[in-house]
């Protein structure tokens, strides 16, 4: 049976990737984005299996709206991918009450409302797929993207306490902590902050850090997730990446040993 699939930021990188599969893969796209235009080609070479949708989902109104007109498209939703996102770059204390409410309102809370706008839908229909796209770095801060860290530490929490919720509906939850991809991100994707001098010799550090290597292009990751989907039974975390598996693994083994070394302080305390 053809899947019929609801991806928001679906207009360019991984969303863009995800949505190219499914019509590959024969499926049907709601296809959700802020700007719908970069879809156009597509809607015209799969007239009739793509649907796109205009959506701001840091408007909950505007979400709840869009499920609706998304789920009357084909009579039902089987996988929801909560892609949309965005990177805040800069220093903690850098940035703005303004940059900092806006970052959440998409990463965290825009998340927050679709998974609590479909999963009614899920639920009447008797099941279905969400997945929730974080990072393979949500475990940790790291300088000069601290918010986009955050934000998806906070979406990776709530989406395994939802996972517990709505198993019991047939509805199953994956975290997909997807590596790094060329999407875009740190271009069109982002808003900067208004440097400070005292951080100069930091943020060259962290520039060089992350290096002029080119990431691997985002529709290589469709394919996991395209598998992903297709588990009758799927994991409740997945890492998206062979390099980022590895990364993941190393910072789990870092921060254990790092609650190691000062367990002796750790249990001079009861509870």
């Amino acid at each position: 049976m053809t899947k019929v699939w609801f991806i928001t930021g679906a207009s360019r990188g991984l969303g863009r990737a995800f949505t190219e599969a499914a019509l590959a893969g024969g499926d049907r796209v709601v296809a959700a984005a802020r700007n719908v235009k970069p879809l156009e080609d597509l809607a015209e070479e799969h007239r009739g299996r793509l649907v796109p949708l205009t959506l701001d989902v840091s408007d909950r109104h505007d979400v709840f709206d869009a499920v609706k007109r998304a789920t009357a498209a084909f009579g039902r939703l089987d996988v929801v991918v909560n892609n949309a996102g965005g990177m805040l770059y800069g220093m903690v204390e850098e940035a703005t009450e303004e940059q900092v409410r806006a970052h959440m309102d998409v990463n965290f809370f825009g998340a927050v409302w679709v998974a609590q706008a479909v999963v009614p839908h899920l639920r009447a229909q008797g099941g279905g797929r969400l997945l929730q796209v974080t990072s393979m770095g949500n475990g940790g801060g790291m300088a000069t993207v601290g918010f986009y860290g955050a934000g998806k530490a906070a979406l990776d929490s709530v989406s395994e306490a939802l996972a517990m919720e709505v198993e019991g509906f047939g509805i199953k939850v994956t975290i997909v902590q997807m590596g790094g991809y060329n999407t875009g991100l740190f271009t069109a994707g982002t808003t900067n902050t208004a440097p400070q001098p005292p951080y100069e010799a930091l943020r060259a550090e962290m520039e060089a850090m992350w290096g002029d290597a080119v990431a691997p292009a985002p529709e290589t990751a469709a394919p996991a997730i395209m598998e992903l989907a297709r588990l009758p039974d799927p994991p409740r975390r997945l890492i998206i990446g062979s390099q980022s598996f590895d990364h993941v693994l190393e910072m789990d083994r870092a921060q254990a040993d790092l609650y190691r070394s000062w367990e002796h302080l750790s249990r001079t305390a009861p509870g």
